[in-house]
């Protein structure tokens, strides 16, 4: 069991008027209601409480601490790795609010533009001053903090002010309740980075427009390597003076040392600046901010200001985007067993939608890879695709419930693709930016499932065309190795393990869609690269294993260490049953079902000593069990390969009770990184009772449903209907699964049982069945 710390566990907005959405039996229901924004806030969940709308570009959040990635001497600082999304629930300090930040990740960036509200002297240190005085940052209690679905608000009690926030898709929206005083301030950090280094920040601009609008952008270098976002911001009251202090030395500043540049001054530029606006304020006095975003320009930015928020009413921007996340929550309906069962899903649909994000402004424009400005045709444009993670089970879901916006996804991977100097889709990009996190090529494990599940109406032969030169870049990490030796050697190349299996797989999924492109050219040619994992078998121990240039096995092999054996961030017993496109020849390559059910078995109960997991910061105790590894992505398909043994029933026990010990409604109940919506992803499949194994297949792997029943409205306009008769705790055994009346043979699922609509029914006992 995961421990965690007193929470109250219902941290809900107050000032917040009910919304409407219509569920299947004609009755109001809010669906904001269930979802928690601060699970997952403390230690390894790195997701953010703040405001967003679904998708949105903007992810206006609270920033609590502030660690920087390297010390003097250039040492990683661990530390950084808690701040993935820059809040932590432990902490009693705010330092200001940021409008970007990336949800559940296990490396980071943004943290753009963070603004904080002061009053007293003027203070420009968000930590300490140099004297160790404090800085402007706030202490802040959680009992004055309250998160929902669009809306944030929290008492920031070193200053007697209370800041509320809310978005729409491209806009933040602030207000801020003041207390009497002649000198309020509103200070904007433009030195302010997650995962920040000292060469971070490349360049900053703001411009003072008038007394009332302030525009600007920056450059940074980090997980992206140039990435520029401008912004726009309004005040609903004029500021009385402004200034700003810059924190790098420039040699050469021109002509500019005529002027006092440092106040009120209209052009503030340099690498590091911090600038600050005042006020007099009246007790209880609201002073509200609009914060745009563009990646295009400060006028796209203005435009996003003007054409989504034009107006000051802060509680009808609220109103809008509460309405927004209700429509999308209410897309599965659920009832359980009890309520914290109810928030875990609802929590999970909202930490799914959080991204990829939209990333083109209201006029369809936006920074392309090739960093020109390009303008969509045909579809909205999206960022932040985290594929090692999300292939799995969070785009399968999007076939589900989002299909026009996969739909989008897929063609804003096209136009990547072709905008890529490299011409490849993108591996983990974000912010016009390919990142190169992790391994594999997956954007093709999400062109292929789409194919097979028949969403999308993006152009085939492009798409295989893509996919296929992605996956010929002889330079991209062992690519060149693995189609000469049909294996990465590991004497060649770093997790060479890890990467043969999973290239394996996503040749497979090329060989996918060119079944669907008729190219049967192609289809041989990926086929055969998708048997590629057979060469990094080791038939004497029969484990995956790193396997050496001159076609030998590594001596000195480890199966239960997780680091330099080959795997990335897993070992050879979790890591080694990868091979979703052949699952059952790989069960025989390890000795058959029974041999390999015992293995499984093993892998669930088997003791780990910390020595094999101490190096690695994503795999924890906390999302362990035995030495499966829930807290991390490469092993989500594991709990439901007792399917493909003669024990089927296992797959049930097992997934049962990872929903029940590795989710819960408290701000540590994420037991490792959401990474950006793919273990919340599992979650809501796992609920409902059934999984994609492998995508790219038109079908389900059976598990065991945790909810009573769930109707799912598709886009089509039709409704599926998931209900588990004798549920209970203790029943969880399925019994049989009826479709439409018709008993399932056998434990996959059809997609088309799905898309098409009706019903299906799990009949749950106590006790294991023959399915």
């Amino acid at each position: 069991m995961i421990k965690s710390l007193p929470v109250i566990l219902f941290i809900f907005a107050g000032c917040q008027s009910e919304s409407v959405n219509i569920n299947s039996e004609g009755t109001k229901k809010d669906y904001t209601q269930f979802v928690n924004p601060f699970i997952g806030t403390s230690k390894m969940g790195h997701v953010f409480p703040g405001a967003t709308a679904p998708f949105g570009m903007v992810q206006l959040s609270p920033q609590t601490n502030w660690q920087v990635m390297f010390d003097t001497e250039q040492n990683y600082n661990p530390e950084t790795y808690e701040y993935c999304a820059g809040y932590q629930y432990k902490d009693s300090t705010i330092l200001g609010f940021s409008h970007t930040n990336l949800s559940g990740t296990g490396h980071s960036d943004l943290g753009d533009f963070l603004v904080m509200p002061t009053t007293g002297n003027i203070n420009l240190e968000p930590l300490k001053n140099a004297d160790g005085t404090k800085g402007f940052y706030s202490k802040f209690s959680h009992k004055k903090e309250s998160a929902s679905p669009g809306y944030y608000a929290v008492d920031l009690d070193s200053y007697g002010i209370k800041a509320e926030l809310t978005t729409s898709d491209r806009v933040g929206f602030h207000q801020y309740t003041f207390p009497k005083s002649d000198s309020a301030h509103i200070i904007l950090d433009m030195v302010y980075n997650v995962y920040h280094h000292n060469d971070k920040n490349v360049w900053t601009f703001i411009r003072v427009e008038n007394d009332s609008t302030v525009v600007g952008y920056r450059q940074t270098r980090g997980w992206a390597k140039t990435r520029k976002v401008y912004f726009a911001m309004k005040f609903s009251k004029p500021f009385l003076s402004y200034g700003h202090k810059k924190y790098d030395k420039a040699r050469y500043n021109g002509f500019y040392g005529r002027f006092n540049e440092g106040e009120n001054f209209p052009e503030m530029a340099g690498r590091d600046i911090r600038a600050y606006f005042n006020f007099n304020t009246e007790d209880g006095e609201k002073i509200a901010m609009k914060f745009a975003l563009s990646s295009v320009s400060t006028n796209g930015a203005l435009n996003n200001l003007q054409t989504e928020i034009p107006h000051w009413r802060f509680e009808q921007t609220q109103q809008e985007t509460k309405e927004k996340w209700n429509k999308e929550l209410s897309k599965i309906e659920v009832e359980t067993l009890t309520k914290g069962d109810k928030i875990n899903f609802y929590t999970s649909i909202y930490h799914a939608s959080l991204s990829p994000i939209i990333y083109e402004d209201v006029d369809g424009q936006y920074m392309g890879l090739d960093q020109n400005i390009h303008t969509s045709d045909g579809f909205t444009n999206y960022t932040v695709f985290s594929l090692w993670d999300t292939y799995r089970a969070l785009h399968p879901l999007y076939n589900i419930v989002q299909p026009s916006r996969n739909n989008d996804m897929i063609k804003s991977m096209l136009a990547h693709q072709e905008q890529s100097v490299h011409h490849m889709l993108p591996i983990w990009s974000h912010y016009a930016n390919e990142n190169w996190c992790m391994i594999g090529y997956h954007s093709v494990s999400v062109i292929a499932d789409a194919l097979a599940k028949g969403v999308g109406d993006f152009d085939v032969q492009r798409a295989l065309k893509a996919s296929e030169q992605t996956a010929k870049v002889p330079y991209f990490d062992g690519l060149d190795y693995y189609m000469q030796f049909k294996y990465i050697p590991d004497d060649k190349s770093h997790s060479a393990v890890s990467k043969t299996l999973e290239y394996a797989y996503d040749d497979w999924c090329i060989a996918q869609i060119a079944v669907k492109a008729m190219n049967k050219t192609v289809e041989k040619e990926f086929t055969n690269r998708s048997e590629y994992y057979n060469n990094v078998f080791n038939k004497e121990i029969k484990y995956m294993a790193p396997r050496m240039a001159d076609g030998t096995f590594r001596k000195n092999f480890d199966p239960l260490d997780t680091y330099g054996q080959g795997f990335i961030e897993g070992n050879a017993w979790n890591y080694g049953l990868y091979v979703p496109h052949q699952l059952n020849k790989m069960i025989n390559m390890m000795g058959g079902k029974e041999i390999f059910s015992l293995h499984l078995d093993s892998l669930f109960t088997m003791e780990i000593e910390d020595k094999y997991i101490e190096n690695h910061e994503d795999i924890t105790r906390d999302g362990m069990i035995g030495n499966y590894v829930h807290g991390n992505e490469p092993g989500h398909h594991i709990p439901y390969l007792y399917n493909w043994t003669n024990q089927p029933h296992k797959t049930q026990e097992r997934v049962r009770m990872i929903m029940e010990t590795m989710y819960q409604p408290k701000v540590d109940g994420l037991c490792g990184n959401d990474d950006a919506g793919q273990m919340s992803a599992w979650y809501i499949f796992s609920s409902l009772g059934f999984y994609p194994v492998t995508p790219g297949l038109p079908e389900y792997a059976i598990g065991s449903p945790l909810i009573k029943k769930a109707t799912i409205h598709l886009e089509n306009g039709k409704k599926l209907s998931i209900i588990a008769k004798n549920q209970s705790k203790t029943n969880v055994f399925v019994q049989k699964v009826l479709i439409n009346g018709k008993t399932l043979k056998g434990l996959s699922l059809p997609h088309s049982a799905i898309a098409n609509g009706g019903e299906i029914v799990f009949v749950m006992g106590r006790k294991p069945a023959n399915i």
